[in-house]
């Protein structure tokens, strides 16, 4: 069943398009010509696709000449596309296995993509050729096929032997709504293949490397949980094979664990690890605090193989997480992201909090004056930081490229006020502001943890702002206007509208919510404006 949300706009609810299916995690065993090694993703770019292969409606992406499936030539990396939101990667083995050996799987899980190695080129041929002539699904929705312009996956562990293994695996959790500890990944991973040890860190966003008592053991666990979701709609991994062959830990905590030496430095009483799978819909005292969503539970396959024991398991099952836990990145636990990469004249202490404050509360922001386009963000929590790195890092803001990271601060303290090239401060404190999207648990459900994307979700304007208004708006702060517009159905009482803005590219989206995001919409003989507010839509296009 899909995670239905709903987002403030004005009493309307908006549900479906907010909302994303979980995905099961899948425990089938992988095929016996599956071969491990590293891979990396591929754009879209990497493949062209022929009409004939997305039906007739569909436009190629190279000229009509009649020859263009002979404009790639055969490949024994396949690209996969159309696949449903909850498929993993024993599901294209099972599908595809058919067409032959298969060497390599690496998912796209947010993209709806897969790139399949096949052994040989004649199997990859075999299945490009059958996509073409008729249906062939994946996890029961039908997936289209092309060869790409790679004639081999990337792998940096073993790149000369294609054929050799490695125990670790190397996580990395995209859109981590929720804490990821050792007993998260422990009571995931260990139900597939008996775990060793676990070492969590951060560098682009939330990763952790896993290292299975065999070879085997991390074969079947890529294959069973690589694009599967840990809770429902959030914490998605996407797994590849590590480069070192074994960790090292030195320390049994809420960031390492060596499960072989359970006499290293133990937790405080009452925070020992629980290594029963069992029943949790989501973290109850990160609910409490106001973050919480209602996750359903993630089902194991009936018949699965996997499973703890052959005695009475419950076939609901989700993963529980310690009722206190300290920050799981590389650092000491800070609520305090430091922001680097800013354009010196386009963004303020205000600008910042447009755009971080749809990861969490914002309680102050200051510019570094010895640092130059720098500044210290200071949030609610360690977890808002968290969702901040692995959604805006990297992004690129007025034609610079952000650096979002975890500071050594605990607070921000504002020392050395000075004045922006705007004319504002550096400094700023929104603790008390209405703005911010998390102070109660009411508000925080609503929040949908979205990153950056080519739409907007519009909320809380009046009714008499027309589509024109909008654009205007753009202009007047020189941001690059809408290319599509859609406004949702509204109640005949309801005072205010909502709807969708689809821009160029995402960057030019993220710009525009960073300046327009809380402008304040006055209308003729209104007493109190309306604050115009702005997120991610979960819609790639309108």
């Amino acid at each position: 069943a899909a995670n239905m949300s709903t987002v403030e706009a004005g009493g309307q609810r908006e549900e479906g398009e907010y909302g994303r299916a979980a995905k099961r995690l899948k425990m089938e065993e992988p095929d016996s010509g599956s071969l491990p090694g590293n891979g990396e993703a591929e754009t879209d770019s990497r493949a062209r696709w022929s009409g004939r292969q997305f039906g007739s409606g569909r436009k190629s992406d190279t000229p009509d000449n009649g020859e263009d499936s002979h404009l790639i030539s055969p490949s024994p990396v396949v690209h996969v596309r159309g696949l449903c939101e909850a498929v993993v990667e024993a599901d294209l083995i099972d599908a595809l296995k058919k067409f032959g050996p298969i060497c390599y799987v690496m998912m796209m899980p947010f993209k709806r993509q897969a790139l399949v190695e096949f052994s040989a080129v004649e199997s990859a041929d075999r299945c490009v050729s059958c996509g073409a002539k008729e249906p062939v699904y994946i996890a029961g929705q039908q997936a289209y096929f092309n060869y790409s312009t790679s004639k081999r996956i990337t792998r940096p562990t073993n790149a000369d032997n294609p054929n050799s293994g490695n125990k670790v695996l190397l996580l990395s959790i995209q859109n981590p709504l929720y804490p990821i500890t050792t007993d998260v990944l422990y009571t995931v991973c260990n139900p597939i293949g008996s775990v060793l040890r676990i070492v969590i860190f951060k560098r682009n966003g939330i990763q952790a490397m896993v290292e299975f008592e065999s070879v085997q053991c991390a074969q079947k666990a890529k294959a069973a949980l690589n694009g599967a979701d840990i809770y429902a709609g959030c914490c998605t991994l996407k797994i590849e094979y590590a480069r070192p062959t074994r960790l090292n830990v030195i320390k049994n905590d809420n960031e390492s664990w060596d499960y072989t030496k359970p006499y290293l430095v133990r937790r405080e009483r009452g925070k020992g690890r629980q290594k029963q799978a069992i029943l949790g819909e989501h973290p109850s005292s990160y609910a409490d605090n106001g973050y919480g969503l209602a996750c359903p539970l993630l089902p194991l396959t009936s018949n699965s193989r996997y499973k703890l024991s052959s005695v009475d398991v419950p076939d609901m099952v989700s993963y529980p997480l310690p009722q206190s836990s300290p920050s799981y990145s590389g650092h000491a636990p800070s609520s305090v992201a430091m922001v680097s990469g800013l354009h010196p004249s386009k963004m303020n202490c205000t600008r910042i909090f447009n755009l971080f404050c749809l990861y969490g509360n914002i309680e102050k922001v200051k510019f570094m004056k010895s640092v130059p386009g720098t500044a210290l963000v200071e949030m609610g929590d360690e977890y808002a930081v968290d969702r901040a790195i692995t959604h805006l890092n990297s992004i690129k803001l007025f034609g610079k490229r952000l650096n979002v990271c975890v500071s050594k601060q605990h607070a921000v303290i504002p020392s050395q006020v000075f004045e922006l090239e705007d004319g504002s401060s550096s400094y700023k404190d929104f603790a008390m502001t209405r703005n911010n999207r998390f102070s109660s648990a009411g508000q925080a459900s609503k929040n949908i943890i979205q990153p950056p994307s080519a739409v907007l979700h519009y909320y809380n304007v009046p009714p008499c702002i027309s589509q024109d208004q909008l654009l205007k708006l753009c202009r007047e702060h020189d941001v690059p206007g809408f290319i599509k517009f859609k406004m949702f159905d509204a109640k005949p009482s309801s005072k205010t509208i909502s709807g969708l803005l689809e821009f160029d590219s995402k960057t030019e989206a993220v710009e525009a919510l960073t300046v327009l995001n809380h402008y304040q919409i006055r209308i003729p003989n209104g007493s109190n404006p309306y604050t115009l507010k702005l997120c991610f839509s979960t819609s790639s296009h309108l």
